[in-house]
């Protein structure tokens, strides 16, 4: 044996991390939503899981408003969204959007066709979670009620008489758009009522029966549930959230508690922290516990976080994507995002502000979000891992919502954070050592001891060590093809079929863990060395690539092996009935009956099953160009900064924003001009690194605006007609080491170390973006 080699065959004797399956505490039942009413064909409900065709399903929705953006991009944006694993989109109608005089026709062109929208979601291949309202929130003024509602003799968001008669009214205009989109082969499956609303169960019911009388129906009916809220439960789904961060707490007040209880596992479903400084005193602070007759669901996980003037919340992929996995190892049945892609306000005026009543100050135009997707469809780091988790779940979430959720007592006791779902025959070990703000230690020597129904599984077969950072969800007894791998210390993230061939189970690794997998002791393997330990036959150290296993009645399985690198680039579109992995830098999406990349640079994706000649590797490659020109960019100050006032605190522990006037006085002006060939039409972004506290922009008569919080500000310049020149009008307000605004850590140390005020452009370039469709698929 080489010196410093490990022994394959000894099992170190350290203790190991136990549990055993816990089954369902209750029998399964069916309530009567979706079930006895409003029943739909191949859709049912019961209080374990969603039902798709009679088998368990586990949705993913993502939140996109298409009155946010520009009608033209619908396509693209809910393109990118199938991309990344979403299956159904939610989206609010706000009613302040279209109708902003009360005797006015309520606007339902253009980017507000909410019909056209909801029939290119069906297009497309997506259903639709309808958040009727009206009362929506948002971010939006009013909630997104129209300022003549809140001025009315009349008490909203109540069953006044006369508030009902203006909903009606209202809900009878949305229903003449899509009622007919409602029925039983349409692609609405959900409408959600009100929001946030904590104390009137009578007001949900009553919003509910005007719906109906509307046209408007569908088979799950859904409600915001967290902070205790007293909703009427059955009449209603409730639905639950989790945020890694937000900017409605205090400037001050650190990480909320309520943020942080998302990177454990756990059985509570209820955050009372989200919309807690807009609930008044209908907030108890008491946790709510999962009604009985639902399952776990949520509709708001945090996609990212917008930005107040006050707190500046920028969530990393690993947060979001890390408070997601513990949602599905808690026990998640229902996936839902807010926002998956962000957006630009119609017009000035309509955010939240402290001018109209809110104790939050939030850009006029910018609802960007952070999201997975950006209001100008860029990708985010965090659409690459969330996408690696809906991967998993278009595979294998049948199997997951079948599984009950055993967690640990002492999750949350200093030890590492774990829970299993299983069905008491397989399962999957899920794992998280994340922790923004409050990081958690790397972690030796974990292994596990699983208790199934009829056996006890310890895996792996020697201890290995988990990075700070990492979160993980390895399967045990997993069953594919007639072929059980018994563990792997690695991801699952779909399963291929391959004409001819034995179908194809990819895994994924984690960077700094060991990857093992073992399977029956019996089984034949190929491909990669294997090694008898403890009555199983064990692969350790594996590298990306394929093997073969086969069992000892003559099922095939071959294993591919993706790398950490290659798990954020691993794409898995359906072309022509078939599940694809495509291995990608740039967004691939299903369109015109193939594949299409979105690129703003040149590149090659790699395929399997292979669409040619295949590489060594097992993947043909097609290499795609991009016919974009180089940009120059030239940044001319034509205007400094001047020392701006004290920033004001109007509400207890909250600055206000710069007035229009403070930002015209004091704010430095750039000219940029970007020169190099762009056509009309084809996407193209500006992207600034600044600092500075707020910025605003112009660009052929469309503005932006944004609040610093140390990120690249990304600015559409995308030109209405061909031009060789393009010049943009930048405005940045100074930030003082003093500004009193709550920032991430880097942008919070650059804020320390100035010592006059600052408002700079630091950096510029261009980024164009083409549709390029792939040969090969058919």
């Amino acid at each position: 044996m080489l010196p410093g080699a490990r022994n394959a065959l000894t099992v170190e004797t350290m203790p190991a991390l136990k549990i055993s399956h816990v089954g369902w505490d209750a029998p399964e039942t069916r309530p009567r939503m979706a079930n006895d009413v409003d029943a739909r064909p191949g859709l049912a409900l019961t209080n374990r899981s969603i039902l798709r065709n009679g088998e368990p399903w586990i949705p993913v929705t993502g939140e996109m408003h298409y009155s946010r953006q520009p009608r033209e991009r619908w396509a693209d944006a809910l393109r990118l969204m199938k991309a990344g694993g979403i299956n159904v989109v939610a989206t609010y109608i706000f009613w302040i959007h279209h109708q902003p005089e009360e005797h006015g026709t309520p606007s339902f062109e253009g980017n507000l066709d909410l019909a056209a929208f909801v029939q290119l979601c069906e297009e497309i291949g997506l259903e639709v979670i309808l958040r009727l309202g009206p009362w929506c929130h948002g971010e939006v003024r009013n909630g997104g009620h129209p300022d003549w509602v809140v001025n009315a003799d009349y008490t909203e968001r109540t069953n006044d008489p006369r508030y009902l008669d203006a909903v009606r009214t209202w809900f009878g205009q949305i229903g003449r758009e899509v009622a007919g989109l409602c029925g039983s082969d349409g692609p609405v499956i959900g409408i959600q009522l009100e929001n946030e609303i904590y104390d009137q169960p009578d007001h949900i019911l009553a919003l509910k029966d005007l719906a109906r009388e509307s046209g408007l129906f569908a088979p799950l009916w859904t409600a915001t549930a967290w902070g205790s809220a007293d909703i009427p439960v059955g009449e209603v789904f409730p639905l639950y959230g989790g945020y890694s961060d937000g900017f409605w707490v205090d400037t001050n007040q650190g990480w909320d508690e309520s943020f942080q209880a998302h990177f454990t596992f756990s059985h509570q479903w209820d955050d009372p922290g989200i919309g807690k400084d807009l609930a008044g005193e209908s907030w108890t602070g008491v946790v709510g516990a999962k009604h009985p007759d639902f399952p776990a669901a949520t509709c708001e996980l945090g996609g990212g976080m917008a930005k107040a003037y006050h707190r500046r919340p920028a969530p990393t992929a690993r947060d979001i994507a890390a408070v997601a996995l513990c949602k599905l190892g808690s026990g998640s049945t229902w996936q839902g995002y807010y926002m998956y892609v962000g957006g630009t306000n119609p017009r000035k005026g309509l955010q939240e502000s402290h001018a109209t009543g809110y104790p939050n100050d939030l850009p006029e135009l910018n609802y960007d979000f952070g999201a997975p997707i950006g209001a100008h469809l860029q990708i985010r780091d965090s659409f690459h891992r969330l996408r690696n988790q809906h991967s998993f779940l278009e595979a294998f979430g049948s199997r997951l919502a079948a599984m009950n959720a055993t967690i640990p007592e002492n999750d949350d006791d200093g030890g590492l954070r774990w829970s299993l779902r299983s069905d008491g025959a397989s399962g999957f070990v899920f794992i998280n050592n994340h922790r923004p703000h409050e990081p958690l230690p790397a972690r030796t020597g974990v292994q596990f001891e699983i208790g199934l129904d009829d056996q006890s599984v310890l895996f792996p077969h020697r201890p290995v060590d988990l990075p700070a950072g990492e979160f993980l969800s390895w399967p045990v007894q997993l069953e594919v093809a007639g072929v059980v791998v018994r563990w792997a210390t690695l991801n699952v993230l779909t399963v291929l079929e391959a004409a001819g061939e034995p179908p194809v189970l990819v895994l994924t690794a984690n960077d700094g863990v060991d990857a093992h997998l073992a399977v029956p002791a019996a089984y034949a393997v190929e491909g990669h060395p294997s090694v008898p330990v403890g009555g199983e036959r064990v692969l350790e150290d594996l590298r990306p690539g394929f093997f073969t296993l086969t069992s000892e009645r003559g099922g095939r399985l071959r294993v591919l092996v993706l790398s950490a690198s290659q798990a954020l680039e691993a794409w898995t579109p359906t072309v022509s009935g078939r599940r694809r992995l495509v291995l990608s830098s740039a967004p691939v999406v299903e369109r015109d009956g193939g594949l299409a990349v979105y690129a703003h640079q040149p590149g090659t994706v790699a395929v399997f099953p292979p669409t040619g000649e295949a590489d060594d590797d097992g993947f043909s490659r097609d290499p795609f160009t991009v016919s974009s020109e180089a940009h120059e960019v030239t940044i001319t100050r034509t205007a400094p900064a001047s020392a701006p006032p004290a920033r004001p605190v109007t509400v207890p522990g909250r600055a206000s924003a710069p007035s229009p006037d403070d930002f015209a006085a004091h704010a430095a002006r750039y000219t940029i001009s970007v020169s190099g060939q762009a056509k009309a039409g084809e996407r193209s972004l500006l992207r600034l690194e600044l600092v500075g506290d707020t910025a605003s922009s112009l660009f052929e008569g469309r503005e932006e605006d944004v609040f610093w919080d140390g990120s690249v500000w990304d600015i559409d310049i995308t030109p209405a007609q061909d031009t060789d020149r393009r010049v943009v009008e930048v405005a940045v307000f100074p930030l003082a080491a003093d500004t009193p605004v709550w920032l991430p850590a880097d942008a919070d140390r650059i804020r320390a170390s100035l010592v006059e005020p600052a408002a700079q452009i630091t950096g510029a370039c261009v980024l164009t973006f083409e549709a390029t469709q792939l040969s090969g698929f058919a």
